[in-house]
């Protein structure tokens, strides 16, 4: 897993750092990996996704909102109440008896706007239809991992291990085979993360070939195309749900501390001021297209008039220094104080929430879905019975092996102070420790599919120096205990695979995966 062979030693070298390297010898076949190796896992992870997807043909968990409101606001252009008993007549096809009056939704439009066009797609009567936008999503969040680990590192293999786990993480397939919001914000979050590691590396050529040598002032660069485009992703991340908003606050403190951190090594005397007046431009290049992006995904909202709240402060608009600000925006603003003190004071008992400091040792999983067939019924033909089950219960090894990793490299970052640990750390750090400022609030463990592939991220830079063979051990050895772990990995979310998608199991195959009384 080591991007530059042959640094390696001749007599160090093992057999699959020869494997490797006659690999990669020829310039048109490293090419073709190149290519190859992304387009194998994403389509690996495409068919782990998709495969029976549109069973059960249920509202599985919280899809009883996210589906109807989906398809009442691509309809409509904002989400409609629906009539008692709802789930049943739509579940069974009968798709348009909303009432046309606006519906109090607490999250902004951009993910129902997804999962209403997959709808539009393949049918508002069909569960494949409701949940094909989370397949695409999270299929492309396995890719979007490849992308962002190959920025990093340069290194195929890297890039290939971290996208490869991602793919069979289950956390991962369960949330893109169900329509809930979360496996886009992660998609968009990832995104965004991904165009700051591009800006990262152009920002390092920029410095590289300036000329040494002491000044006071360093320029202030405004070419900064992939922070734009971070700006716009991480705009796009809010607009599925607020969380995003701690990703573009992270990435403001990421960009500036790397700024600072550059001109001090440029020989910049000033570089404190100098990087708070590149700060600046950061913010201007960063904020504004971040909010253009999150007001436009409202515009459903705000060019029709059946919106919940979407006439509240008429007849009595703001007055005095706020009187100029239109009042479709005023009234938006009305409802998005509403929204956070929904949000703020949540605090409803569930069978299933979990706070987010459980969330590291995976004590309370989440069930989507749980039924049960006697044999002959529903054309159950086991002899005990058919369980099918859709748990957010994660690759146990994967997950608690990701925890651990990122621990050592909070610890290796501290120590090399190396930018590329910053930035995955900055990926956990703003996808989880909001969390912990909300102890009271019911929430669950699934919301940690935002932080999934910045875990396999840090497993990956923790394998790669296993592999390279610490002082305790040969490169052999490490590169042997990398293979071992990778394969039970891959065999852990095979027997986990049939309850992560709802498939007919035995009821003592499906207990065999509650490994702790908490998983049940």
């Amino acid at each position: 897993m080591t991007a530059v062979p042959s640094l390696i030693p001749s007599d160090e070298r093992t057999r699959l750092d020869r494997w490797r390297d006659s690999l990669l010898a020829d310039p048109r076949r490293t090419r073709v990996w190149r290519w190859l190796a992304p387009a194998l896992i994403t389509l690996f992870a495409f068919v782990l996704r998709l495969v029976n997807v549109g069973d059960p043909h249920a509202l599985v968990f919280d899809e009883t909102y996210y589906v109807k409101d989906s398809w009442s606001q691509w309809l409509l252009g904002f989400p409609s109440e629906w009539p008692g008993g709802a789930d049943e007549r739509f579940v069974a096809g009968d798709t348009d008896f909303f009432t046309g009056v606006g519906s109090y939704v607490v999250h902004p439009p951009l993910g129902r706007f997804f999962i209403g066009a997959g709808m539009a797609l393949f049918g508002a009567d069909s569960a494949t239809g409701w949940r094909i936008a989370a397949v695409v999503f999270g299929t492309g969040i396995v890719l979007l991992v490849y992308l962002f680990a190959k920025t990093l590192t340069g290194s195929l293999v890297f890039a290939s291990v971290a996208s490869g786990l991602m793919a069979i993480d289950g956390l991962g397939i369960v949330l893109s085979r169900v329509a809930l919001l979360d496996v886009f914000l992660t998609f968009f979050i990832v995104l965004a993360l991904w165009f700051v590691a591009l800006d990262r590396r152009a920002a390092l050529s920029r410095w590289a070939a300036r000329a040494p040598g002491e000044t006071t002032w360093g320029p202030v660069f405004w070419n900064r195309p992939w922070l734009l485009a971070a700006g716009a992703a991480a705009g796009a991340a809010t607009a599925v749900k607020w969380s995003g908003l701690y990703v573009i606050a992270g990435i403001g403190v990421y960009v500036v501390i790397a700024d600072a951190l550059a001109r001090r090594r440029a020989g910049i005397a000033q570089w404190p001021m100098d990087a708070a007046r590149q700060g600046l431009a950061s913010f201007v290049l960063l904020v504004p297209v971040a909010v253009v992006v999150y007001l436009a995904s409202w515009a459903g909202w705000l060019f029709t008039d059946g919106g919940y709240d979407r006439h509240v402060l008429d007849a009595s608009p703001a007055t005095g220094f706020w009187s100029w600000v239109p009042l479709p925006l005023q009234n938006l603003w009305a409802y998005h104080q509403s929204m956070y003190a929904f949000h703020v004071g949540l605090s409803t008992p569930h069978s299933y929430a979990s706070p987010a400091w459980q969330w590291p040792l995976m004590i309370r999983p989440t069930s989507m879905y749980w039924h049960q067939d006697d044999f002959g019924v529903n054309g159950c033909q086991l002899p005990s019975g058919c369980t099918e089950a859709v748990s957010s219960i994660d690759n146990p090894l994967l997950w608690w092996a990701g925890i651990a990793a990122s621990v050592y490299l909070l610890v290796r970052f501290v120590v090399l102070r190396d930018g590329r640990h910053g930035l995955v750390l900055l990926g956990l750090a703003a996808t989880y420790v909001p969390w912990l400022l909300y102890p009271e609030r019911t929430i669950f463990q699934f919301y940690t599919v935002a932080m999934v592939p910045f875990l396999v991220l840090a497993l990956t830079f923790a394998l790669r120096d296993l592999a390279r063979g610490p002082r305790s051990m040969t490169r052999a050895a490490g590169q042997a205990w990398v293979v071992v772990f990778l394969a039970v990995c891959v065999l852990l979310s095979a027997f986990w695979y049939p309850v992560w998608t709802g498939l007919p199991v035995p009821y003592e195959f499906w207990r065999l995966h509650n490994w702790l009384p908490t998983w049940i």
